[in-house]
């Protein structure tokens, strides 16, 4: 049985030119090695898969090469390549600071440093997860690194820069690989396939590139795993099932489902979902991407921001068009806000359902909005009747004027239809009418309501009225936890005459807190009861009650570090924060 060799290994780039997705490194790497320009220490970062290690070989390679081409390239014909490819160069010595982190170690590789190459101009050394070396080694490190012998040169990579001490930055050339695209491993995935005779559905390869998550070498593993799942031809379906990938049409469905407001069918599909083994925290997560899709498919020139095969991008666009910028907004903040609390909730899977729920009445309320906003239809006049003359119709018919009654000089309708249009309230209230003989529309109207109506367009708010929409704002918060809903639960409304609300707040630090996060919402859903822009609302503070009394955690820390010094230590030795 022959040895199987990875795809990561068996098609790990040779040249510069094979190299997958970082074109600005590898440009400024060949016209280094053209115009001879080489700097004694290179620093490669970035994330995992993506080519450090590669390039730096590829590099060490090239530059010792006794033939290299005109596009910087190495001939892989001299003796310094040869001994390269076979794995016997001694020129060439790399270095895992993983396992070898310690003071010891560094100092072994500067008496190394010394010795000249046998072939060539140059010992390059290339040391890996440079970052895990220990302080002592990189203090050690230092003054080799800076003003290493003239065939010396350095290669560090790491994938976290931000550990690496900046005296070490500051003597390398440091270069920041990229994540590489799904185009790019896909291109890549397609190149292997046909090289290895396996038959590979587009759609399948774009699902490995997105699970690879911008490594190569991780596209390579997943391919491999693919293959040996279902052999010489890669399907969707297959890939999906492997790889316990949700299915797209999940989430077109439940869009579909939220968009028609069909409760019932969205928790079905959930309920599939579960059934299937997925976890609610990965559909939710899976929705909001879906949603993220949506809102970019919705304009052509992010469109390009959509990473995904084209059979589905149709699809994307498709569905795109059937919604509102609105409903995607608010779906999106809905969908958030439940990815951000599914792991503190105790029943996760109500805590989706009902976000699901949400979602279906999303529509709803936005299609009830843009009825509101549609102006009221007025019946079309009927064009003047011509009157009967010599030449009917080039003389209208005048309107006659409505009978007045003596003594008034309100004019009397003549219709009962015409008596409905004409009643007003202004009117009603000028005129000396007993009580007895009120209009229908307004029998068991408080008068002092309908006064104030007729002065400001919207009617006297009540205390009593208030309190009962208050405590449903007060209960639409009890979602976001104790903390926020014991907040509005301690603050008391007070109705002003001329609609002005005035909510007492206990201390500045809620009063900050509800203006900047909550007052807006609050007033949104006060004016779905009374109105819009029908009151005024004013938030006081009533400093008796807050005084000598720690609200925020910052104030809680103070207070309490002031009394226990031991506090301070304790949080600057396991960098602890507030929350």
């Amino acid at each position: 049985m022959d040895n199987f060799i990875v795809s990561a290994r068996k098609y790990r780039p040779a040249t510069f030119d094979m190299v997958v997705g970082q074109s600005s490194v590898v440009s400024t790497l060949k016209n280094a090695i053209r115009t001879r320009q080489i700097a004694h220490a290179y620093l490669f970062c970035g994330p995992r898969g993506v080519g450090k290690t590669t390039c730096a070989r590829i590099f060490a390679k090239t530059i010792n090469c006794l033939n290299i081409t005109e596009n910087g390239e190495a001939c892989d014909k001299c003796e310094s390549c040869v001994s390269f490819n076979s794995l016997r160069s001694f020129n060439i010595h790399e270095l895992d600071a993983a396992s070898n982190n310690k003071v010891e170690d560094i100092r072994l590789l500067t008496d190394q440093v010394r010795i000249p190459p046998q072939i060539g101009k140059f010992s390059i050394y290339i040391i890996d997860e440079v970052h895990m070396l220990s302080s002592a080694a990189f203090n050690a490190f230092l003054k080799t690194l800076e003003e290493p012998p003239a065939h010396a040169i350095f290669i560090l990579a790491t994938t976290e820069k931000h550990k690496i001490i900046p005296t070490i930055l500051s003597r390398c050339q440091i270069f920041d690989f990229q994540r590489i695209r799904i185009e790019d491993m896909v291109a890549r995935l397609k190149y292997v396939a046909d090289n290895e005779s396996v038959k590979a559905d587009e759609h399948a390869l774009h699902i490995i590139a997105q699970k690879a998550d911008g490594a190569m070498r991780d596209a390579l593993s997943i391919f491999d795993q693919i293959v040996s799942y279902s052999g010489r031809e890669i399907t969707y379906e297959k890939v999906i099932e492997n790889l316990n990938v949700l299915d797209y049409e999940y989430y077109f469905r439940t869009v579909d489902a939220a968009l028609e407001g069909n409760v019932s069918k969205i928790l079905l599909i959930f309920n599939d979902v579960i059934a299937r083994g997925f976890d609610g925290h990965n559909f939710i997560a899976g929705l909001n991407s879906h949603l993220r899709n949506l809102l970019v498919s919705k304009d052509e020139a992010t469109i390009t921001l959509l990473d995904t095969a084209p059979t589905v991008r149709e699809n994307y666009i498709r569905q795109a068009r059937k919604c509102t910028r609105e409903f995607l907004y608010q779906a999106l903040e809905t969908g958030s806000t439940c990815d951000t609390g599914y792991k503190t909730s105790r029943n996760q899977r109500l805590h989706v359902e009902i976000t699901l729920v949400r979602l279906c009445r999303l529509n709803a309320a936005e299609n009830q909005v843009e009825e509101k906003k549609k102006p009221e239809l007025k019946p079309e006049k009927s064009p003047p009747e011509p009157v009967a003359g010599p030449n009917p119709g080039l003389y209208p018919k005048v309107a006659e004027k409505p009978k007045k009654i003596p003594g008034n000089e309100k004019p009397v309708p003549e219709s009962k239809e015409e008596e409905k249009r004409s009643v007003s309230i202004k009117d009603l209230l000028s005129s000396p009418v007993d009580e007895n003989s009120k209009p229908e529309e307004y029998n068991g109207v408080d008068s002092d309501t309908v006064q104030e109506q007729s002065r400001t367009g919207f009617a006297k708010l009540t205390g009593g009225e208030f309190e009962k929409a208050w405590k449903t704002v007060c209960e639409k918060f009890r979602e976001e936890g104790p903390r926020i809903s014991g907040m509005f639960k301690s603050i008391t409304p007070e109705v002003h005459n001329d609609n002005v609300v005035t909510l007492h707040m206990n201390n500045i630090p809620q009063r900050d807190l509800f203006i900047n996060n909550y007052k807006l919402k609050v007033i949104s859903m006060l004016e779905e009861v009374f109105g819009r822009a029908s009151f005024t609302m004013e938030v006081a503070v009533d400093n008796s009650e807050s005084e000598g009394i720690i609200y925020s955690d910052e104030q809680k820390y103070n207070y309490l570090s002031s009394r226990y010094p031991m506090i301070k230590e304790l949080r600057k030795t396991f960098n602890l924060d507030f929350e």
